[in-house]
């Protein structure tokens, strides 16, 4: 892939960040140059680089993981992944043939015999393994995240991490639980589960789904999104660092050809996936009238609604959190905020200071707030309906920061005089863009957050918990959270309903996916 040095982004303006002065080693290491420090106040924030090196070695080319090994492809076809900050290519890796995917199938259905019959508590022990293998490797593994996912170290390294690892100790401790999980005495489990994973959350999606297919028994295809293979190629060392039988786990790459084959597998017995709602369409249409299980996670459009009783500014930081983290790519994000009418301009004055904050820059900085888009085409969506946000009317304001050079960024964004009838309002953007509507009344937020087509999540900003289980139990959304915003816990259900998908991750619920009940 040939880079391309852009001299403008998107929503940039130019030379209006306070000077620093960036380390020349530290900038060829990284493949750019650092933005320069930002001013908060009185204090400017120097480069905080964390070092690229502690990715460890990244191959110039990968194979698929399976029945235990890497192994070539059976087809020519290579892709590349390349860092969303700098426009460099990382490595190459194989284009999954039909042929790759029957041979990655034919190892789980080999393995789930002997797998399926160990006792829950051995199981367990593999998990456990797992689990505190991405512990003593998480310096390693969050950095690869970053590097890969262009999203901000701190990020990876606090949230996600940590959330990979728990996701697999809280599922080793139901493996010898199963027959009290609420389906009865010996819950069988599916047998081969084919799983279809996101670049958004890599690693965290591969444990929501990995870890509850192996504490029930299943064995496991996963199948990483194309611009993000790296860590979950990763992950499948640590498979064997941990001793897993061969064919347990396996792991083929490749694009939506070779997720689309995995899928339609006849071998197949579950499919999980989480994406985008028409890919989720395509594969129910895919597997609809066979006897394969599914659940899809699928988009969101969710509100964050706030009251003129919330403490503002909490709830401003729950506003950043829920739209700005992860540079907006997620499908739980708060991209419509509610806000009642009396509070509207006290809450915006103060919300757009915060922003002013925001620090946007090189992802592996310790200080970034919001990092790089992952990819070109995802960035050419942002822009596209930012764009139209304003051909329809609504008031665009990011706040004044300069972009680097190289790579794919996006500024905060927040429209104003925004109607339901605006596409910023009703699509999903997956991006830093922030929809501002309000209302009067509790009846009419209500109204306003259920009118999208998704269902997957919810805030509620009120210090009256009466309001809180009202409008809750209205609010047609898979997660409410009140006075808070993305907050996870592996011992939680998660998933949405109407175009939001169907079936729950997470919790014991996320067991039920995964066994024949």
């Amino acid at each position: 892939m040939s880079k391309t040095k852009k001299t403008e982004k998107p929503g940039a303006t130019p030379g209006t960040a306070n000077p620093a002065t960036a380390n020349p080693a530290t900038a060829a290491a990284t493949g750019t140059e650092r933005p320069p420090a930002r001013r908060s106040g009185l204090f400017a924030y120097a480069p905080a680089p964390e070092s690229p090196a502690a990715a460890g070695e990244i191959a110039t080319g990968y194979g698929h993981f399976i029945g235990g090994e890497f192994v070539d492809s059976s087809g020519s076809e290579a892709l590349k992944t390349v860092n969303p900050a700098t426009e460099q290519v990382l490595a190459e890796f194989a284009q999954g043939t039909p042929e790759d995917v029957d041979r990655a199938v034919a190892a789980a259905r080999k393995a789930f015999a002997d797998w399926s019959a160990l006792p829950g508590s051995e199981r367990a022990k593999y998990l456990f393994r797992i689990a505190r293998i991405i512990q003593e490797r998480s310096r390693e593994l969050a950095v690869l995240e970053t590097i890969d996912n262009g999203k901000p170290i701190r990020e990876t390294r606090d949230v996600d991490l940590p959330l990979v690892a728990a996701h697999f100790f809280y599922y080793a401790g139901w493996a010898d639980k199963l027959d009290h999980a609420g389906w009865g005495r010996n819950p069988r489990p599916l047998g081969v589960a084919a799983q279809v994973i996101p670049w958004n959350f890599p690693l965290l999606m591969l444990a929501w789904k990995v870890a509850p297919a192996l504490a029930t028994g299943n064995t496991v295809v996963l199948k990483p999104a194309e611009t993000t293979p790296l860590t979950a190629l990763r992950f499948a060392e640590i498979c064997r660092q941990a001793g897993l039988p061969k064919g347990v786990v396996n792991i083929v790459t490749g694009d939506g050809r070779t997720g689309a084959a995995l899928t339609a597998h006849e071998g197949v017995d579950k499919v999980a996936f989480t994406g985008s709602t028409p890919v989720g369409r395509a594969i129910a249409k895919q597997v609809a009238g066979t006897r394969k299980k599914l659940s899809l996670e699928l988009g969101g459009k969710a509100a964050n609604i706030v009251f003129d009783d919330a403490p503002l500014d909490q709830a401003v930081e729950g506003i950043v959190d829920g739209i700005f983290f992860n540079q907006g790519h997620v499908c739980c994000a708060g991209s419509r905020l509610l806000v009642q009418e009396s509070v509207q301009d006290e809450l915006l004055d103060a919300l757009k200071r915060r922003m002013g904050t925001l620090r946007v820059g090189d992802p592996l900085d310790k200080n970034t707030d919001v990092g790089a888009i992952n990819s070109a085409e995802q960035l050419a969506r942002i822009t596209e309906l930012a764009a139209a946000g304003e051909q329809e009317g609504a008031e665009r304001w990011a706040p004044e920061c300069e972009l680097p050079g190289a790579g794919y960024w996006f500024r905060p964004t927040l429209f104003t005089g925004v109607s339901q009838a605006h596409r910023i309002a009703r699509e999903e953007v997956f991006g830093p863009v922030l929809s501002v509507l309000t209302f009067r009344t509790p009846a009419e937020a209500v109204e306003k957050a259920n009118n999208t087509p998704y269902g997957l999540s919810a805030g509620i900003w009120t210090e009256k918990g009466s309001r809180i289980l009202w409008m809750a139990n209205r609010l047609r959304a898979g997660v409410v959270w009140a006075n808070t915003f993305n907050k996870f816990d592996p011992t939680s259900p998660f998933g949405g309903y109407k175009e939001s998908g169907y079936g729950r991750e997470g919790g014991r619920h996320g067991l039920e996916a995964y066994l024949d009940v």
